[in-house]
């Protein structure tokens, strides 16, 4: 009754006895959740990419399994959220529990006005099945599995690949290639590049169990509980009635021995007690790695994801900090091969995504430091924590079981153009955009349906919106680089030649301490790229230039 893996058919490419190497704009390695994010991005802008894949069917097991919100609005800008929120179960409070005692609860998602949840469980097989299925009814991916990449040469130009398929080998040509091959990345180790960072003693079982059970739908974790003394546990319900539990297992575990049923049952019972029914789905033991290339870009090759950046599980910033990597580097990379950018905006998502990885591995580190203390004192310090956190609220900010994924907003970066007037609040530029409700045309919407095409420009507007206000904007999309504007306002107003929205509820002027004439510039990546007190279009046009790494 489990998961029926698909088998995608190899299909013969156009490139197999061909005298020439083809030469094509981008090669994604990897179809993984980062690898077909990026390319159906870069297929959605018009850019042909191939991916290359060494396998025939989906992740085995549910390995990626919480994506937040940040995430889930990427994927609805590329068209294929729906079908995943519908599938996955949602939530957005977790519990701390120590030994049999709640210490702890949280709430990622208190505030209303948001169209996604704080996040949803999915097993990762059922994640890359509707990617696949997306990427192959986007014009421009060309999904290649049974592709593996056996040789790799940069040159100045581009990089050249060879390529092993059950029908022979050929070559191909590429003016980028943008690696998306996993922890283990051959792409990382052709190129002599291995990662900087911290290995932690320390191993995890992961269980997928298939059971019938009354647990709410939230995040529970135990330090030192009475089922598995001297360890900590995790439990996150999945689709399909499957469980999932993560045992803590120490440094001296033997990996092997650890994930047979013989070992792992008795775990499970001791948790579930001896009478519960329930079947193994998948087995699996990890160890905890926080570590990360120096540098995310060498040449015309790029690394994103896994191949990239490596944290502890704990706080779901493995896959959700992938997909953001191919968030930023598809638009740049979509401009490069536009000529509407310089090859220097690559440099952007170098330095943009390593801040996004720093901060990733230290909160994921410090996770981990809290979770597996290195010495008795640690320990005691961390369990005074615990016991204090069930009564002084000062306690539960230092309680760490994983701080969840939040996007990054990239504070030092060159794209970013300065603030045009005073703000006390909102959304400061670099930051990702933040959504709110608004009704168009009579009907319900969200703000960043707005923000679905290139760079984009919300005008906060008054009662009544300039004439000259009007015409500024709606001459921004005649650009060789168009800006798309629209106009978010309180009242209904009629007649303007650009998209229009009413915030009723007055949550995006607050989310966004707008006022009104307030201009908001957004990045092809809905992050923010400058906002001002004032309508501009000169200084729209240079901070969308800034934007493109055009100016400094």
């Amino acid at each position: 009754m489990g998961f029926a893996y698909p088998r995608f058919e190899f299909r013969a490419p156009p490139e197999l006895g061909a005298r020439a190497p083809a030469r094509h704009p981008v090669v994604v390695i990897g179809a993984g959740p980062v690898g077909l994010s990026l390319a159906i991005d870069l297929a959605t802008r018009g850019r042909n990419v191939v991916v290359l894949d060494d396998d025939d069917t989906v992740s085995v097991g549910s390995r990626g399994l919480c994506y937040a919100k940040r995430t889930l609005e990427i994927w609805d800008r590329l068209g294929c959220a729906a079908p995943m929120v519908e599938k996955g179960v949602t939530w957005q409070v977790g519990k701390v529990f120590f030994g049999e005692r709640q210490v702890y609860a949280f709430d990622l998602l208190p505030e209303g006005g948001h169209r996604f949840p704080a996040f949803i469980n999915l097993q990762q097989y059922h994640l890359e099945n509707f990617l696949v299925e997306r990427a192959r009814a986007t014009a421009g991916v060309d999904l290649r599995f049974r592709n593996k990449v056996a040789g790799i040469a940069p040159r100045g130009d581009g990089v050249g690949l060879t390529v092993e398929t059950p029908q022979g080998g050929y070559s191909i040509d590429a003016e980028w290639v943008v690696a998306c091959d996993g922890a283990r990345s051959p792409t990382r180790r052709a190129l002599g590049l291995d990662f900087k960072g911290r290995v932690f003693e320390d191993r995890f079982l992961i269980a997928d169990v298939r059971m019938t059970a009354d647990f709410p739908t939230e995040r529970w974790f135990w330090f030192e509980p009475p089922f598995h003394n001297g360890g900590s546990t995790l439990l996150h319900k999945q689709p399909d009635d499957i469980w999932r539990i993560d045992f803590q297992l120490g440094w001296g575990a033997d990996p092997e021995a650890e994930k047979q049923p013989e070992r792992v049952i008795p775990r499970i019972q001791r948790m579930l007690g001896p009478d519960a029914k329930f079947e193994l789905d998948w087995v699996s033991v990890y160890t905890f790695q926080c570590r990360r290339l120096e540098r995310f870009r060498h040449g015309r090759v790029l690394f994103a994801g896994d191949s990239a950046h490596q944290v502890s599980p704990f706080g779901a910033r493995g896959a959700n900090s992938g997909v953001q990597d191919a968030d930023n580097l598809g638009w740049k990379l979509a401009a490069v091969l536009a000529g509407q950018a310089p090859e220097t905006l690559l440099d952007s998502y170098d330095s943009e995504r390593v801040e996004a990885a720093d901060e990733n591995i230290l909160n994921s580190t410090r996770a981990t430091d809290f979770i597996t203390p290195k010495n008795e004192a640690s320990r005691r310090l961390r369990d005074a924590v615990l016991e204090l956190a069930a009564d002084q609220p000062f306690a539960r900010r230092l309680v760490n079981s994983g701080r969840l994924s939040l996007p990054t907003a990239y504070a030092r970066s060159p794209l970013s153009s300065p603030d045009e007037g005073s703000f006390a609040g909102g959304v400061p530029a670099g930051a990702p955009a933040r959504d709110a409700p608004l009704m168009r045309e009579g009907k319900p919407a969200w703000l960043l349906d707005l923000l679905k095409d290139g760079f984009s420009a919300l005008y906060f507007a008054g009662a009544d919106t300039p004439p000259d206000a009007v015409t500024a904007i709606a001459a921004l999309a005649n650009d060789p680089t168009p800006i798309r504007a629209a106009v978010v306002s309180r009242v209904a107003q009629a007649g303007l030649p650009v998209p229009t929205a009413i915030d009723e509820s007055g949550l995006a002027f607050e989310r966004y301490d707008a006022a009104p004439g307030t201009v908001v510039l957004f990045r092809p990546d809905q992050h923010v790229a400058a906002r001002s007190r004032h309508l501009d279009p000169a200084a729209l046009r240079r901070a969308r230039d800034r934007a493109l790494g055009k100016t400094p």
